[in-house]
């Protein structure tokens, strides 16, 4: 049974025994409050989420223990949740992997998914997405930002190793850029290539700072400022190295994009279907 519909059946019968007499106007607002939250003990894992924003929650999986990122997948398993992990390393997703032989580890971008079996998800518009790399070494962030956006639906196109430093690459590939609802961007050493990519398309374009560089990158500090500081109106810029959240972004974009060709009014009611 979907999670949104097991909740509220249970809602259902705590207001029958509210209004019977059996249970106190505090124990009702108590246990209202907590629904949507399985206390997992070091865990509060939130299973209202993707009713309330659209996609269901993700899993940092750094610094967890196994122990801890096994219960909460099965606990999103058996709730019919499509589970994403980020940062799980090759040691967690190794021992993961024997608990979840359905699960996919993508040991470049670091994410470990255990998608829901084909037919139990709506088909509903989830538009496109391209990911832009400037260089090979920035793939580890442009793969996790890639796993989290096809988590989210899109369909995903990547453009590999086309920084500025040779900028006719970049021009060979526009054809590729031309139909996507959210382009993202991901560049270390200057991070100049969110500008140069914003000055070509009619979409938010994500830019995501990475930590590549010589050392007065800072470690992605001088990339981060670059691209805050673009003169693109249509580039924006997430934390360094954070390819989730700039593929979670594009997703959200893509997705309310398709739903709009589609000829459909976005309303949080719709995150549930």
């Amino acid at each position: 049974m979907p999670e949104d519909h097991a909740e509220e059946l249970q809602v259902r019968r705590w207001i029958e025994t509210y209004l019977s007499g059996s249970m106190s106007l505090t124990q009702f607002l108590t246990r209202v409050r907590q629904v949507g939250i399985v206390d997992l003990d070091e865990v509060q894992l939130d299973i209202d989420r993707r009713r309330r924003c659209g996609f269901p929650e993700v899993v940092y999986g750094e610094g967890k223990t196994l122990e801890s990122l096994q219960r909460v997948f099965l606990t999103m398993v058996e709730r019919g949740i499509d589970v994403l992990a980020t940062r799980i390393s090759p040691e967690q997703a190794e021992v993961l992997l024997q608990k979840f032989p359905q699960g996919q580890y993508n040991p470049v971008g670091r994410t470990f998914r255990i998608p829901l079996p084909e037919g139990s998800q709506s088909r509903e518009p989830a538009g496109r997405v391209t990911i832009v790399t400037a260089g090979t070494t920035d793939l580890p962030v442009a793969e996790e930002a890639r796993e989290t956006a096809e988590w989210t639906g899109a369909q995903v196109r990547m453009i590999q190793d086309v920084g500025v430093a040779g900028p006719h690459r970049l021009q060979a590939n526009l054809h590729l850029l031309e139909d996507a609802d959210a382009v993202v961007v991901v560049a270390g050493m200057e991070g100049a290539l969110p500008s140069v990519v914003g000055g070509y398309v009619s979409c938010p374009v994500i830019g995501v700072p990475t930590s590549v560089g010589y050392g007065a990158s800072f470690r992605g500090v001088a990339a981060l400022l670059s691209m805050l500081n673009s003169c693109a109106a249509n580039v924006t810029v997430v934390n360094i190295d954070a390819g989730f959240k700039g593929g979670y972004i594009a997703g959200l974009i893509a997705r309310n994009a398709a739903r709009a060709r589609a000829g459909r009014h976005f309303s949080t009611s719709d995150a549930k279907h």
